[in-house]
């Protein structure tokens, strides 16, 4: 029989993202407390993502609200990278970036980890900006994912392909 096998990812949801940045955009744009203030959100390109307020209190209940819709779409905060505020004229700006893909350091921990706690057996290798888990037996693969789900990356990993 085949080996079974799973990948470990890193990857977002590009449409969700965008739908909770518009979701978050339109409170801005309507809540009372916001009026005024120049509160604003907005793609800054592919994977980035700029917060602007006219008072760095206003920026950072802007960032609440975005992070509210991120949840709201199951979208993980490990997913959102953002940078400190900075004031650019009159204003603040803030610029956060979406992280995808597992880095070659945390692929390498990850598979440390998975090797050093995980059942004999299995297997993990890099693959680009993902890794791959084999092993004889499926229970196995179900020990490493509930082994992977309890432990802290710092980012954020979905398993795809189980076969």
């Amino acid at each position: 029989m085949a080996d079974s096998s799973f990948d470990v990812v890193s990857k977002v949801d590009r449409q969700e993202v965008d739908n909770a940045l518009h979701q978050a955009a339109k409170e801005l744009s309507t809540r009372y407390d916001f009026r005024g203030t120049g509160a604003s959100i907005d793609w800054a390109g592919d994977e980035a993502i700029t917060l602007t307020a006219e008072t760095e209190e206003r920026l950072q209940a802007a960032l609440e609200v975005f992070k509210e819709k991120l949840i709201r779409r199951d979208i993980s905060l490990k997913a959102f990278d953002a940078g400190e505020p900075q004031q650019s004229g009159k204003s603040f700006k803030l610029t956060g970036s979406l992280v995808q893909g597992i880095s070659s350091e945390n692929a390498k921990k990850i598979s440390k980890k998975i090797r050093d706690e995980g059942p004999k057996g299995v297997k993990a290798q890099i693959q680009g900006d993902e890794l791959r888990v084999t092993s004889k037996k499926r229970d196995d693969l179900q020990a490493v994912i509930a082994l992977l789900k309890n432990e802290d990356f710092g980012i954020a990993l979905q398993f795809v392909n189980y076969r």
